[in-house]
């Protein structure tokens, strides 16, 4: 047996609680056939044993073997296999047109619905990991074997038989792994924007706004360089943080154009080999039916096949989005700083204790979590921005790897926003007191007074104030530089705000 030094346990098909044996295939000698519940399945390198329980073929039991990488953790993300299931439900609805026996594209269809539900990967039918070719050839023809398989048994045929459904024949008929990947890239990546990031940024963007709004009446001072500066207020300070959120996510609104083309149809180097006329067009209106997404067929086929610029495009928009996080998160967390010792002109939400030795002591901690979201998210637009320089001659080989980060940061975004709205943001009040005894305290204040005394005059008062530890009042008073009724009719930083 060609697999005879190959050990495969459970656990590398990620078996569910019904799963019925344990296949250790260590030779022939010892390979007991009593202990196992298992089909014979053939691919073109030979005959495996597949699990019985299970609807995937030899393909996927050969990749489960060639690339025990990661295990689990490392799955193929969910939203690219129900990407898979959407398109391979399109295309055997338009091969009906060109000659796929209708029984068998309508159980095709069945199955699919299986696979867009959720209950086969959920069942264990999609074992593979990310880490494999970077065509994702296995991961296409696992997604062929469960379907095909499903299929045939809503036929009442039997497993394994490939008869009346072929994976191949059938469910991939007029494609190949090299357009039907790069298809479910685009598909799950953006049905993944809509509905898992676009909620939290949106979320989060709007209780931003509102908290500009409320806080557009107090006057506190500002800051650059981390040094006093002259006064804003906190609305307008917290409008800068909405203003980034609203520009992020146009920012991603603007790659969804080339996001919607659709490989589908170009086959295996683009040129559309195996498929009919109509077929491409025909696939990606089916698809955008069936998602409520606009894609349409790619313009250039080849472009779709050989790089992957729309994700990396898509990766570049989230990663501005997470710079964006990292500084709202920061300065959040560093207003909030105290709350005796530090600015403590925010109060945050308590939302669990801070220390297991300090009494009493609550940390900015969504904060951090989403700070460390943003760290990760850029991370993983290094790994986008490699794979996607990677595409040799026809065909980017580093596609799992791709849509894998892409999807990872729209995940942590969506996800994180959400968290970081919830239980911080909707919480955060001004702490009127201190904001406004630090701003009184300012030195920075003395700008006012450049138009009238001149920028050297207004530069001796604050530097001797700080030198003495005086006020800029008593000092200006003290250098004979402005009367008191001056200085108060001068310095009001509630008249610092704006143009004049």
């Amino acid at each position: 047996m060609a697999t005879s030094m190959f050990k495969l346990s459970s656990a590398l098909f990620n078996s569910s609680k019904n799963f019925r044996c344990v296949v250790r295939l260590v030779d022939k000698a010892n390979f007991s056939t009593t202990s196992i519940v298992a089909r014979k399945e053939r691919d073109t390198f030979g005959e495996l044993d597949v699990p019985d329980d299970k609807l995937y073929g030899a393909q996927t039991v050969r990749s489960v073997m060639n690339f025990p990488i990661g295990g689990i953790e490392e799955r193929m993300p969910y939203p690219v296999i129900v990407a898979f299931g959407i398109l391979k439900k399109a295309a055997a609805k338009v091969n009906i047109e060109y000659g796929l026996d209708k029984k068998i594209a309508e159980a095709i269809m069945q199955a699919c619905e299986d696979v867009i539900s959720g209950k086969l990967y959920r069942e264990g039918h999609f074992p593979l990991v990310i880490w494999q070719t970077g065509s994702g050839t296995q991961s296409n023809m696992n997604t062929n074997e469960v379907i095909s398989n499903r299929a045939i048994q809503i036929l009442g045929g039997k497993l394994g038989s490939k008869d009346p459904v072929h994976p191949n024949d059938h469910v991939n008929k007029s494609q190949s792994s090299n357009d039907t990947y790069p298809t479910a890239m685009h598909i799950a990546v953006a049905m993944e924007l809509r509905d898992r990031l676009m909620p939290g940024l949106v979320a989060l963007r709007d209780t931003l706004l509102a908290k500009s709004k409320e806080f557009d009446k107090i006057i506190k001072i500002g800051r650059t360089h981390l040094m006093d500066a002259v006064p804003l207020t906190l609305g307008q300070e917290f409008s800068a943080y909405a203003t980034q959120l609203t520009y992020g996510m146009e920012r991603v609104c603007a790659t969804l154009p080339r996001l919607h083309y659709l490989a589908l149809g170009g086959t295996a180097v683009g040129t559309g080999l195996n498929t009919r006329v109509g077929f491409a067009e025909k696939c990606a209106a089916e698809i955008a039916a069936l998602t409520g997404i606009p894609f349409e067929t790619a313009p250039n086929k080849f472009e779709a096949l050989a790089c992957h610029d729309a994700l990396v495009e898509v990766s570049g928009a989230l990663n501005t989005v997470a710079v964006s996080l990292m500084k709202i998160a920061n300065d959040i967390r560093l207003l909030a700083s105290g709350p005796r010792c530090g600015l403590a002109e925010l109060l945050l939400p308590e939302n669990e204790p801070g220390s297991s030795i300090m009494p009493g002591k609550v940390n900015p901690t969504q904060c951090e979590a989403l700070t460390m979201v943003a760290a990760q998210v850029m991370g993983n637009h290094v790994a986008c921005t490699v794979g996607g320089s990677n595409g040799h001659f026809e065909l980017n080989v580093f596609k799992p790897m791709i849509v894998a980060n892409v999807l990872r940061s729209i995940r942590l975004i969506g996800d994180g926003c959400q968290a970081f709205n919830k239980n911080c943001a909707v919480g955060i009040r001004a702490n009127e007191a201190q904001i406004s005894k630090i701003m009184r305290e300012s030195l920075m204040l003395v700008t006012a007074l450049n138009p009238h005394i001149g920028y050297d005059k207004a530069a001796q008062i604050a530097k001797t104030a700080h030198k003495e530890g005086g006020t800029l009042k008593d000092t200006a008073i003290k250098l004979g530089i402005l009367t008191a009724e001056q200085f108060d009719q001068w310095v009001r930083p509630e008249d610092m705000l704006g143009p004049k």
